[in-house]
């Protein structure tokens, strides 16, 4: 029986996270921590080669088709850093000849150079965290970068690496729709095969979520915001840089193949201070969360004495309802949508056909030819409550 979880021949991912930054982005809600001193990556990579092989223990023989280096700011790591977890990846998994290896990176002067080294060291993806291409945008946003230097390390990036992403944050406070299409026209002028454009979110516990509440600044409303989501898909498929998912745009063939695995609600494991993993154990999807403080993270990897110490604080077994809404939630994201009977299996029961039938017609969703369930455009736009109604 074909299991809805893992078998084999399907993408297995790994995700590492670096959590290390120069600066905390006043809008950045994510697992990032600013330290007086850099870290020592000496001391830090044997924890991630011990964590590595504790996970590879868990669910061994599997074969890597992404490597993802994530954070925080990974490109504050030493090349060899890089190729070191790269190799220990490689002697615990069978790594694929075609497997997408990116590299998240910010694109000052100074990290930029780095990027010959990350190439010779296996890396064949870099994702830019340009974020704007106007400078006083990029102060209002934290980032440490100019305009000029986001434009020279995507010039760069091209030259050294097959593949190239980099992502812009739209929808920020006072932007027009005509003020937003020039510079999406002149990012995807830059661009190679993929961009990921996301809107400014307010999240609690960041500066800008406390900045906001006091009225210090307001961002478009939901009308605006429907308004710049739609022109944001009309010129960038106009481009042949389509959405594939809500976020993300790419050339025919070119989507993130690591980002993929995720959003297909595939395995893979996270390696690092709060990094997330989703592996199968005995026909089980479990949930793994590593520690967030990278100093505790590391005090428990290396405190148990094995080669193969970890710092996780949680491993769950999911019950296959948490599967399917899971599966549901990540997969109506992307434009391919879900197979039906593979949620079924993980349910226990089908859709509601009712409630598909509702959203239908009031469209939001659809079924595409292959059969499969996806959401429409002005869906994606209400996708947490689609989910919700189709979950209920």
């Amino acid at each position: 029986m074909i299991s809805p979880y893992h078998n084999k021949g399907d993408a297995f991912a790994v995700y590492v996270h670096w959590p290390f930054c120069a600066a905390k982005c006043p809008y950045c809600d994510f697992n990032s921590h600013v330290r007086h001193k850099p870290a020592d990556q000496e001391i830090y990579v044997e924890a991630y080669k011990r964590e590595i092989a504790h996970m590879a223990s868990l669910v061994p023989n599997r074969h890597v088709t992404s490597i993802f280096f994530g954070g925080g700011t990974p490109s504050l790591m030493e090349p060899e850093t890089v190729g070191i977890i790269i190799d220990t990846i490689s002697s615990h998994w069978s790594i694929d000849t075609n497997a997408e290896i990116t590299l998240e990176a910010n694109p000052t002067s100074v990290e930029a150079r780095r990027f010959k080294g990350y190439r010779q060291r296996g890396v064949n993806r870099v994702s830019l965290g340009v974020q704007s291409l106007r400078d006083e945008q990029l102060k209002f946003l934290g980032r440490l970068h100019s305009a000029e230097e986001a434009k020279a390390a995507v010039a760069l990036a091209r030259e050294i690496f097959p593949r190239l992403s980099f992502d812009l944050i739209y929808a920020r406070p006072q932007q027009t729709p005509d003020q937003w299409a020039k510079e999406l026209e002149e990012a995807i002028a830059l661009a190679a095969d993929h961009l990921s454009l996301y809107q400014l979110t307010i999240e609690e516990g960041t500066p800008f979520y406390d900045l906001h509440r006091k009225g210090k600044f307001t961002v478009p409303d939901s009308d605006q915001s429907a308004e710049l989501f739609e022109l944001t898909h009309e010129i960038t498929s106009s481009h042949g840089l389509p959405a594939y998912e809500i976020s993300n745009h790419a050339a025919e063939g070119q989507g993130s193949l690591h980002n993929l695995t995720y959003w297909r609600y595939q395995d893979y494991a996270g390696i690092g201070p709060g990094a997330h993993g989703r592996l199968t154990i005995n026909d089980k999807k479990h949930a793994t969360v590593c520690e967030k403080n990278p100093e505790i993270w590391w005090q428990k990897v290396m405190a148990s004495g094995e080669i193969s110490g970890h710092g996780m604080r949680e491993m769950e077994a999911l019950a296959g309802q948490e599967t399917a809404d899971e599966m549901l939630l990540m997969g109506l994201r992307l434009r391919e949508g879900i197979d039906p009977k593979r949620h079924e299996k993980m349910a226990g029961t089908p859709l509601n056909k009712t409630k598909i039938k509702e959203l239908s017609e009031l469209g939001f969703l659809e079924i595409s030819n292959t059969g499969n369930l996806r959401s429409t455009q002005q869906g994606a736009m209400v996708l947490d409550a689609v989910v919700a109604d189709l979950a209920s």
